[in-house]
């Protein structure tokens, strides 16, 4: 063995300090719960079997070719890690493969990655110039040799033995396994950033391999679950809107805990919170995109079926077969139209529109753009409205349209000409930033509505405004405390993912309420299914009415976190809903059950593409 460890010292140094690189960037990256010290050795030893097999590899190179092995070995890994640190930072998750469909995206979002590259990221890459250097200086000290397997069968033997041995400590699981089915947290925990994406190539392809093996017998269970879950729409509110035009309107990042609060001594939301006191707020509704981020709201607000955990649905499975609304309407005499100040290429939604029944989308090219009315992911909100209001003037009626903003987008940029409020002050000035945007498109929704009732349109509309998802990511949460006023623990991180939805019925301002009831993104389409009349019957929804008087109060989200009116679970803990009191996981099992469940037939809808067997 010291035969060994002498003959192959480049590469030996080139797998130890990437793999010390590897735990300590994951270590300060990754905010995962270390619950024993098991896990934790486990962790810090899973990267090395990845490792060991692909550095051993080169062992049966002749040496010229070694270092620069370990070299382009040593970048490509390294790329890997610095790019899932990056994501992390904003996003609290890791890049999947199914992400890499988008990539061609990276253009659209160029803003919000320099936004989260630091100065520090360098040292990423510090280890690369001593290999680097190494590998062209070639010293005495750091030998290579060709280890033929011919001749050193029990050192490949033992290689094998040690990264097998690991990965099968990864697999012993001493917490509740039925409590992170959806959570990448714990694969990387249990596998390490490297396995995983082996683990991921794996499900990409069984995932993939469902549609063939799907068949109609599948809807059983499905359907089962489904019914056990059903609430009766609230016949008080069955065709409150009927035939009534809608327009939906996607808030960009706009959070709940912005509502009917002030910064500077300044309402954040003025028009937002006027217009609550004449519509029906749901204040506990969770965000429960995935991946796909606003795409993936669009695609519950279409079609009350959960996103996908990897990638996004509007890339991965866009000619599916699906029940959406705005086909529904469509059929039932509806103008179909979407207004989005991008280009329409971005998440395939040039695909996806009209494949969920939209008319006709207007995008990048049908809006005049200059310096001066856009600015960090484009058109500016305002002029958005404006612009997209002439082209709702002409629409036929009744119509239904959905809008999306733009503005109070990260990294949150706005010209100080523009801001309504001063920033707030903290280390943070991502979360300094965040207030003023957020006052932006409260403006710009303002000037909607008066423009609506100044085209004639408003007494016949229907509006749905709703918050797409989060805003404010973990990594800033200690400055966002201190706006908030109290810490923000693993339960409260939870509840600020709530975020706003607004129905408004012009001539129910009697009927205006706010609801408490927890729900999701999911439950906003049956609430329109009802208000407007349509038959029920007609979709295959997850969601449920959120006006039904017999609706539970429920919410699972796209990593397995789930609320209840009792309890929240997330990171492995089960926590009371009132007072944050840490409870028996046993205490949420059976709502983790359902919603592992509800997550589970929603993702074999849409795999198996079961939609396309009639019912």
């Amino acid at each position: 063995m010291m035969k060994f460890l002498y003959q192959h010292r480049f590469m030996l140094f080139c797998l130890g300090v990437l793999w010390l690189k590897t735990y300590i960037v994951s270590t300060l990256t990754f905010q995962l719960t270390m619950n024993q010290v098991l896990e934790a050795i486990v962790f810090a030893v899973n990267p090395l079997a990845f490792l060991l097999v692909i550095f051993s590899l080169g062992l049966l190179l002749k040496a010229k070719y070694q270092r620069p092995y370990y070299f382009i070995v040593s970048l490509i890994l390294t790329v890997v890690l610095y790019s899932n640190a990056v994501y992390y930072r904003e996003f609290s998750d890791i890049i999947t493969l199914p992400m890499l469909v988008m990539s061609g995206n990276a253009g659209d979002l160029s803003t919000s990655v320099f936004e989260l590259i630091t100065w520090y990221d360098v040292f990423f890459f510090v280890d690369l110039f001593i290999i680097g250097y190494i590998m062209v200086k070639k010293p005495e000290f750091f030998t290579v040799n060709k280890a033929p397997f011919r001749n050193s069968k029990s050192k490949y033997a033992i290689i094998a033995v040690v990264a097998a041995t690991i990965v099968f400590a990864g697999q012993i699981d001493t917490t509740d396994h039925r409590t992170h089915s959806f959570n990448r947290d714990h694969a990387i925990k249990s596998l390490g950033v490297y396995n995983f994406y082996i683990y991921d190539a794996f499900i990409h392809m069984t995932t993939n391999s469902q549609t063939v093996f799907a068949d109609r017998e599948d809807w059983e269970t499905i359907q089962a679950h489904i019914d056990k879950y059903a609430a009766e729409p609230n016949p008080q509110f069955t065709g409150a809107a009927e035939d009534m035009n809608v327009v939906m309107v996607s808030l960009e990042s706009v959070e709940s805990f912005v509502i009917n609060e002030t910064v500077n001594g300044e309402e954040i939301t003025p028009f937002l919170n006027e217009l609550i006191e004449d519509s029906f707020y749901f204040e506990n509704i969770y965000d429960q995109a995935g991946q796909g981020k606003t795409s993936d709201a669009e695609f519950m607000m279409s079609n009350s079926l959960y996103p996908l955990g990897r990638g996004a649905v509007f890339h991965t499975h866009d000619e599916n077969i699906y029940t959406p609304l705005p086909r529904a309407l469509k059929e039932t005499g509806y103008h179909t139209t979407s207004f989005h100040a991008n280009v329409d290429t971005f998440y395939n939604r040039n695909v996806m529109y009209p494949h969920l029944g939209f008319k006709d989308h207007y995008e990048l090219d049908d809006y005049e753009i200059t310096d001066e009315n856009s600015v960090g992911w484009g058109l500016k909100d305002i002029d958005f409205v404006k612009q997209s209001m002439e082209y709702i003037r002409e629409i036929p009626e009744p119509f239904y349209a959905t809008m999306l903003t733009l503005t109070n987008h990260f990294p949150y940029e706005l010209d100080p000409e523009d801001h309504y409020i001063k920033p707030y002050d903290s280390e943070s000035d991502i979360v300094n930033r965040y207030f003023p945007t957020v006052r932006y498109t409260d403006e710009a929704m303002r000037i909607l509505f008066d423009e609506m009732k100044e085209a004639g349109l408003y007494e016949n509309t229907m509006f749905v405004l709703y918050g797409d998802h989060y805003g404010i990511a973990e990594s800033h949460y200690e400055d966002l405390s201190d706006y908030l006023g109290y810490e923000v623990t693993d339960d409260e991180s939870v509840k600020l993912d709530r975020v706003p939805v607004i129905i408004h019925i012009p001539g129910m301002e009697e009927e205006a309420k706010i609801f408490d009831t927890v729900g999701g993104h999911i439950d906003v389409m049956p609430t329109l299914i009802n208000l407007l009349g349509l038959p029920e019957e007609n979709h295959v929804m997850f969601g449920r009415d959120l006006l039904s008087e017999e609706r539970d109060d429920f919410a699972v989200q796209r990593d397995g976190s789930l609320i209840t009116d009792e309890v929240i679970y997330t990171k492995e803990t089960c926590f009371n809903a009132s007072n944050g009191d840490i409870l028996s996981v046993e205490n949420c099992i059976e709502a983790f059950e359902r919603g592992e469940n509800e997550l589970f037939y929603s993702d074999k809808v849409i795999y198996g593409d079961l939609l396309r067997f009639p019912n």
